[in-house]
């Protein structure tokens, strides 16, 4: 079952207008519009919409992605987040995005971690072998990555 659409972002100035006209360029050459909502945890209020707001100017700076419109909702208070940590701070933004293809897509979810996302627009995704080969090769690296670090992977027996 779908979820209900979310309403589009309108522009209301020049720079957003300028914003939508290019990622109304990545639409008609195949590209995807997503709603996503990423959020931070930090041990103090500033230490959270810091943080939040640097990964949100990283974001922006990746090729083939362009963020239309944001929200930054007001950072709260949380007890106990992690084990060991008293209280800390939850901070999150709701972005409007537009990528120029479904691998764009997937890597800025797999470098970026929104904690919840929708495809807006197309209703159907079509892609050649090439795209479908990028996507798993980045999915692949992902999981070395973490292997390299310490963090994850895949555990394999010679039973």
């Amino acid at each position: 079952m779908r979820t209900p659409r979310r309403k589009r972002f309108k522009p209301t100035n020049q720079k957003d207008t300028m914003k939508e006209d290019k990622a109304k360029g990545y639409m008609k050459a195949g590209g995807i519009r997503s709603w996503m909502m990423i959020e931070v945890l930090a041990v103090t209020e500033s230490a959270a919409r810091q943080a939040l707001e640097n990964h949100l100017k990283n974001m922006e700076r990746e090729k083939g992605i362009i963020i239309v419109k944001k929200e930054f909702r007001k950072p709260v208070e949380v007890s106990n987040p992690l084990q060991n940590i008293e209280k800390g701070y939850s901070h999150i933004v709701e972005l409007e995005a537009v990528a120029k293809n479904y691998e764009t897509l997937i890597n800025i979810v797999m470098n970026y971690a929104p904690s919840s996302i929708e495809i807006l627009e197309p209703e159907k995704l079509e892609m050649d072998i090439g795209e479908a080969q990028g996507i798993l090769n980045s999915i692949a690296d992902m999981m070395h990555k973490f292997a390299r670090a310490g963090i994850g992977g895949v555990i394999v027996k010679a039973e």
